[in-house]
């Protein structure tokens, strides 16, 4: 069902942009006969922009864990008051940006900062691609303004770290290949009586599993004699079969995070990403050097530049985080 609703988004996409780029085209052409106006036609190309930047923007999320839930973590650097203040101010930023994307936000672990701010937040973002959207913001955070805290008015630098993990669910979906088994009836020996030994009631159940991320096949072998009704058998050695993929999709899934985990404990404080500078105006990316000097509307949470300009450029590869 996962697929399908997968599926199902990317069709819609592609219809809207469809009906867009239509109703442009139409608008052209209204134009021209003096049916609609100039303003209209405008209208309808930033439309068809819009839906067609979606659409590529989804794209770009191809990896298996970008489509998941998120959980972001802040940490604020030395420096105390001021680092902290920092600190709560990206978490308004980030919630921000959720709420107006249509994202669920929960405080899943929260540290008042001494005098004002917070030592550090985790956060829970609940909805599709919530990953895939901010493991752009990996790395560490950098401000610069002249400090409300400080009585001389001096021009004060703080740090604060930010940590994106995908929020693994526990519904992993078992798929079973019916043309992969192959089954055997054996008869099953030990104690039970003539029964036992005359009916074929002990299955033996043969599945040619491939390994969907590496290509690797290998063949499960299952054998089941717990009762004497061969029907019994068979649904207990396709119950264990269930097992043993959920099994290998979990110890995948780990392995997965274990990998972002490892990425994760690379980021030091020297790893810095953007720079936020208030008194120039100016929020720039240090990746992908792509800046905006609207530093109020970054701080409102309007941060979908520069989660696209990291993707353009990194989107496929882990080298902006490693």
């Amino acid at each position: 069902m996962k697929k399908v609703r997968e599926l199902k988004k990317w069709i819609e996409l592609y219809n809207a942009v469809k009906s867009a780029a239509e109703e442009l085209q139409l608008s052209y052409d209204y134009v021209r006969e003096e049916i609609v106006s100039e303003e209209e036609l405008d209208e309808a190309y930033r439309k068809a922009l819009h839906l067609v930047e979606e659409l590529e923007f989804r794209n770009m999320l191809r990896e298996e864990a970008d489509q998941m839930c998120c959980v972001l973590k802040i940490n604020s650097g030395a420096g105390g008051t001021e680092s902290q203040d920092w600190a709560s101010m990206l978490m308004r930023m980030y919630q921000r940006w959720a709420e107006s994307n249509g994202y669920k936000v929960t405080i899943a672990n929260y540290q008042e900062g001494d005098e004002a701010g917070i030592k550090s937040v985790t956060m829970n973002i609940e909805g599709d691609y919530a990953y895939g959207y901010l493991k752009s913001e990996n790395g560490v955070h950098r401000l610069v303004r002249v400090s409300p805290y400080n009585a001389q008015g001096k021009r004060m630098t703080s740090f604060a770290s930010v940590f994106v993990t995908p929020l693994v669910d526990d519904t992993i979906e078992v798929k079973v290949d019916p043309a992969a088994i192959s089954w055997d009836t054996f008869r099953s020996g030990g104690a039970g009586g003539q029964n036992v030994n005359k009916v074929e009631s002990g299955v033996r159940l043969r599945y040619q599993f491939k390994d969907p991320y590496t290509g690797e096949e290998e063949e499960i072998l299952i054998e089941n004699t717990e009762t004497r009704d061969q029907p019994k058998n068979r649904e207990n050695a396709m119950r264990q079969l269930r097992s043993i993929l959920y099994d290998k999709e979990l110890k995948h899934r780990m392995a997965e995070q274990a990998k972002i985990e490892a990425g994760k404990k690379k980021i030091e404080w020297g790893s810095q990403i953007r720079s936020y500078v208030f008194d120039d105006r100016r929020v720039k990316d240090h990746r992908t050097n792509y800046q905006t000097s609207d530093v109020n509307g970054v701080m409102d949470g309007k941060i979908d530049d520069f989660i696209k300009a990291y993707l353009m450029e990194f989107a496929g590869n882990e080298g902006a985080e490693k």
